[in-house]
């Protein structure tokens, strides 16, 4: 499976999340699904990107989930580095990989990373 994690803030928009998955896409390829924090599944601009796109969003905790991108803002409010990164590995499982860390959106409100099951062939 792969899964691209989301962080992003309260006020991000369907347009904001929306690019930044095109973005995505279009270097790592199409994901199966979106992954994020139990909060955020239920966010407007999120609920309308997986309708669109025909996703699965899985709620995921990622307290503790070591990333290879560091944020100390998000370490201190979620317990790990990148909640894009952390939530993409989550999703994807046990022995999942990074293929894009993370990206922010142009606007800033976003970011988005992707990993890819253990076994899975990019």
């Amino acid at each position: 499976m792969k899964v691209a994690g989301l962080g992003f803030r309260q006020n991000a928009t369907v347009e904001s999340l929306r690019a930044l998955l095109s973005l995505i896409e279009a270097q790592s390829g199409p994901v199966s699904a979106l992954a994020t924090l139990p909060a955020k599944t239920c966010a407007p601009a999120l609920r309308a990107l997986a309708a669109e796109r025909g996703l699965p969003v899985h709620a995921v905790a990622v307290h503790g989930v070591v990333t290879p991108t560091q944020s100390a803002r998000i370490m201190a409010l979620h317990g790990t580095g990148s909640v894009a990164e952390a939530a993409a590995l989550v999703c994807a499982g046990k022995g999942a990989r990074l293929v894009m860390a993370r990206v922010a959106s142009g606007d800033g409100l976003a970011t988005c990373a992707v990993a890819i099951s253990e076994g899975e062939a990019e």
